[in-house]
């Protein structure tokens, strides 16, 4: 480390504050209270204290900031959807994501690399091409290009696969990119603290007290919350925190593992999707390759990783890129998946008055950080959903008007 940099971390003229407080205790009563402090939930805290003026509110977390999935993704960007809802949804979020670092003025080393998924077969061309009209006739940049283009943007990559999956043809996203996941959320925990939000970390949400339909309170290991709002925002554990309310949602769970090489000179710029092979990959500022595959094909609520994951994966990206047969495995990690049957999430008011619901977010929910925290603050403030969660209301379900999202999640699930 140069000595000047050296002199200047540890000079007492510098003082480098603190991200956030860490409030001593809870108080009794709060306007709402938000539990989970991932990206979500702390964008939902931010965004109700800078746009609605609502201080009085607490974030809590049984573990710590940004520790569930919002740090155990591969911090993918895009909004290449497949239903209007979907699209619409996603592509105010990647407006939101552009401006995200100014808001903060703090560097999320977000990165714009393009976003090809590729296509291995006549079907998931048609597919491709199926997409690339939906983003088009809303104005989003995709396009069908054939396999020539993706050559050109990464001509490391053997387009045979081997000779077993020719890559046909890809959906190319420009806008796709990516961001540093930690950098997010201690962003949006730093701009809620600083506008008088409490985040409360290492306090378990033991129950939840309901009256005649309403939510009157929140029961704690740290001491008893009343409020009238409550917003879950806990990805793998919603479920639980459901049971607390009496809700019943389509919501299951599944691990999702994703897998870090040693850091490489950078080679790789565009993020590469295929759901044939179950591989999404791209390369950090730091040089590392992240990879992720599809979810495990078994319900589980953990964040285990296994060997079996590993060994698979690694064998399809060398079907890509040969040459990486002697790259190493930096570390792996393991999240849990809300997995919706529609694969679209479950957002708004819930037939529990004053009970909130921002789930069902499966593999894409990073992405979605921004607009969740924009159009969940504005639920929880104005007390009606925000006009483009409309399609992602619990209610479909019983009404079996599902949004149908399947064909566009990053791989075949």
């Amino acid at each position: 480390m140069p000595y000047q940099l050296l002199r200047f971390a540890f000079s007492s003229k510098h003082p480098e504050p603190r991200m956030f407080r860490e409030p001593d205790r809870l108080k009794d009563t709060y306007d709402a209270v938000i539990i989970g402090a991932g990206g979500h939930g702390l964008a939902s805290a931010y965004y109700l204290a800078r746009d609605h003026g609502m201080t009085n509110v607490a974030v809590l977390d049984r573990g710590y900031l940004g520790g569930g999935n919002t740090g155990r993704n591969t911090a993918i960007i895009r909004s290449n959807y497949l239903t209007p809802e979907g699209v619409a949804f996603y592509d105010q979020s990647v407006r939101l994501w552009q401006d995200l670092a100014q808001d903060f003025d703090l560097n999320l080393f977000y990165s714009t690399r393009g976003h090809f998924t590729l296509a291995h077969t006549d079907s998931a061309v048609r597919t491709m091409r199926w997409r690339a009209e939906v983003n088009k006739h809303f104005g989003i940049d995709s396009e069908l290009v054939g396999p020539d283009a993706v050559g050109k943007a990464c001509p490391q990559m053997d387009l045979s696969c081997g000779g077993h999956a020719p890559i046909m043809g890809a959906l190319y996203h420009a806008p796709g990119a990516i961001a540093r996941h930690d950098a997010v959320a201690w962003g949006y925990g730093r701009g809620a603290d600083q506008r008088g939000v409490e985040i409360h970390q290492q306090t378990e949400v033991l129950g939840i007290d309901v009256e005649a339909g309403q939510v009157k309170g929140v029961r704690t290991s740290k001491g008893y919350i009343s409020t009238r709002k409550v917003l879950c925002a806990v990805a793998g554990f919603t479920p639980r925190v459901c049971d607390m309310v009496g809700l019943r949602t389509p919501i299951y769970i599944h691990p999702l593992q994703a897998m870090v090489t040693e850091p490489q000179k950078p080679w790789l710029d565009p993020i590469l999707v295929s759901g044939s092979l179950h591989i999404y990959v791209s390369q950090s500022a730091r040089g590392e390759l992240v990879m992720g595959a599809s979810l495990d094909p078994y319900e589980l609520h953990s964040t285990r990783s296994t060997l079996d994951f590993v060994e698979g994966l690694s064998a399809h990206m060398l079907d890509l890129f040969p040459f990486l047969s002697n790259a190493r495995i930096n570390r792996q990690w393991a999240g849990m998946a809300d997995m919706t049957p529609d694969f679209a999430p479950i957002m708004g008011k819930t037939p529990v008055t004053g009970f909130y619901l921002d789930s069902g977010w499966g593999t894409w929910g990073f992405k979605a950080t921004p607009v969740c925290g924009k159009t969940m603050s504005y639920t929880l403030a104005n007390d009606r959903n925000h006009p483009l969660i409309e399609g992602f209301g619990l209610a479909r379900f019983e009404r079996y008007e599902l949004t149908g999202e399947k064909g566009a999640a990053s791989v075949g699930h």
